[in-house]
């Protein structure tokens, strides 16, 4: 047995790999997560028919090694990793990440707090996996499993981000300083995720772990959470909650919810006698419930539940004739465009009102956009729908702008002569905020098509580059949301695109982008109410029935009126 601490390199001397080294570590979460973790990885890696070599170390770490028959680069094997990162949140990449130091500490080796790596499978069954080792075919079928987490590593790359980013933002969260970075950032929640992933919190923010689940639970209640999705959470994603609980879980978790929920709405702002009529608990596109701004409102076009509805499906009609059609000789805006306006029919079926107040950060939400972009598109849409949306009041201070939707004279016909279509209008849901504008459509084209469509098919309905479409197909079928069959195009109604966005971390996204706009309106909000002067009523400034000045009697009418050029 070495008497010192000792590592082997991971990668050759060529840069290639041949062994796959999962480190998971008590530094990154608790112990409970690192097993759970280990437990997770070692059933994803037999499901793909991959043997592997288990230790343990003195301080609660595992290690997983995965041998290969033939190397990899060390691209391939580092993207491999990156992306089983994502499923088991203890798990460290850096060994994989550095290809001239990267090592890993093997079994019999000597820790640095004393005691030895341990070995957990016998030692006749490591002697044969390591001899042996892994077929290529094997390891494909492991990247076959990790699809989406692997889009989502190739998507951060090329859109400049890295994971290794966001754990020091998730480190300067839990620091005291880093803390009040963190809410200039509007990382809040982002740092509640990692707590419930991991485990840990920062112990000068939160004294115990019944105060860090708490600040977990009211960040899930704010977030419209049930306590089966937060049950479902801590099996999966979530461990991180489930060890601060411990074996009290199903003691402690429905008692603390039910404190999340009351919490929560106290804090929740009240709303206007006028709002609250109009609230409707619909969900839009998978999101939180969004609700009119308080714009200004024209009983002469409201018009009632039954009509707007309606208005809505004759839109649609509308839309997918003619305003689509219309929308494709407008440039690198169309497809935002057409997307846009799907948004506005969707908020106005919820809102049942065809006088629709939502601001550009709401829109900007349903779509996966900036919601500067929002404000440069309103306008051309406005100008390229024909009359179906128009401005009719402007924003000020807290409401948002008012457009009057409604179904111009020129396309009656064209909605009188097409029938009403089943399912959901989306705008952009959660999904395609990673997988992009272009698959949005090409899937919305599939699953509204009267029959299986072809590629040509779909090139002519979407008006999309045969290209662009075929990137978008290939995309698509290899995370399971499409397969070909016979040459057309099928949606698979057995992917669940909910959690197809979790693992592509398109639901983190939204909730970061939702966390930042909350705060950015109320700092709009506290501006407002700093500078804004009150406007104040007639009878405010004046009042008939009080004299606010007294004239002595006058004897003559000379003197009379003088006193009273006087006085003014």
């Amino acid at each position: 047995m070495p008497k010192a601490p000792a590592a082997v390199l991971i990668h050759a001397v060529d840069g290639s790999v041949r062994t796959l080294c999962l480190d998971l570590d008590t530094s990154k979460a608790r112990k409970t997560v690192v097993d759970d973790d280990a437990a997770r990885l070692g059933a994803l890696l037999s499901t793909a028919g991959l043997a592997y070599v288990e230790d343990s170390s003195p301080s609660g770490g595992r290690h997983l090694y995965v041998p290969l028959q033939e190397p990899v680069t060390a691209g391939e094997a580092r993207e491999v990793v990156e992306a089983l990162a994502f499923r088991a949140p203890s798990l460290d990449a850096n060994p994989h990440q550095n290809v001239t130091d990267g090592c890993i500490r093997v079994p019999g080796s000597a820790h640095k707090s004393g005691g030895h790596q341990n070995l957990i499978t016998p030692l006749t069954d490591a002697y044969g996996i390591l001899t042996l080792r892994n077929p290529p075919v094997a390891l494909a079928k492991l990247r076959e499993d990790l699809a989406p987490e692997l889009y989502r590593v190739r998507h951060l790359k090329r859109t400049g981000q890295t994971r290794a980013a966001a754990t020091t933002a998730s480190l300067k969260a839990h620091h005291p300083h880093g803390a009040r970075q963190d809410k200039q950032a509007h990382c809040t929640d982002s740092h509640l995720r990692a707590v419930a992933r991991t485990g840990l919190y920062d112990t000068s923010r939160y004294a115990s772990d019944s105060e860090a689940r708490m600040a977990v639970l009211n960040h899930f209640a704010a977030c419209t959470w049930t306590v089966d999705q937060v049950h479902a959470g801590m099996a999966d994603e979530y461990a991180g909650l489930a060890a601060l609980y411990g074996t009290k879980t199903e003691r402690l978790l429905p008692i603390e919810w039910a404190k999340a929920q009351a919490w929560t709405a106290k804090r929740t702002p009240s709303k206007a006698p006028s709002q609250q009529a109009e609230r409707s608990s619909a969900r839009i596109n998978n999101t939180s419930p969004t609700y009119l701004t308080g714009g200004s409102s024209n009983p002469a076009t409201s018009q009632s539940s039954g009509s707007i509805h309606q208005l809505v499906n004759d839109l649609e009609n509308v839309l997918y004739a003619a305003l689509d059609v219309r929308f494709q000789t407008l440039g690198r805006a169309s497809i935002s465009l057409r997307f846009l306006i799907r948004a506005v029919l969707a908020y106005l079926r919820t809102n049942q009102t065809n006088l629709l107040d939502v601001g550009c950060r709401t829109f900007a939400v349903a779509l996966g956009k900036d919601h500067v972009t929002i404000a440069r598109l309103l306008p051309l849409l406005e100008k390229a729908s024909a009359g179906v949306l128009t401005r009719v009041d402007r924003g000020r201070g807290r409401n948002a702008d008012t457009y009057l939707v409604q179904l111009p004279r020129e396309f009656e016909q064209i909605a009188r002569d097409h029938t009403w279509r089943k399912g959901k209008i989306h705008a952009i849901r959660p999904v395609f905020r990673v997988l992009g504008d272009v698959a949005a459509l090409t899937y919305e084209a599939i699953e509204r098509a009267h029959h299986s469509p072809t590629t040509a098919d779909l090139t002519r309905s979407t008006g999309i580059s045969r290209t662009a479409l075929r990137d978008a197909l290939t995309g698509m079928e290899t995370l399971g949301m499409i397969r070909r069959h016979h040459g057309s195009w099928q949606a698979v109604a057995t992917t669940n695109l909910l959690q197809l966005a979790d693992r592509l971390g398109a639901t983190d996204d939204r909730q970061e982008q939702i966390t930042r706009y909350r705060h950015q309106r109320a700092a709009w909000h506290a501006w407002l109410d700093r500078h804004l002067v009150p406007q104040l009523e007639e009878h405010e400034l004046y009042d008939q029935e009080i004299d606010e000045y007294w004239l002595p009697p006058i004897e003559d009418e000379y003197e009379h009126q003088r006193s009273l050029w006087n006085a003014a």
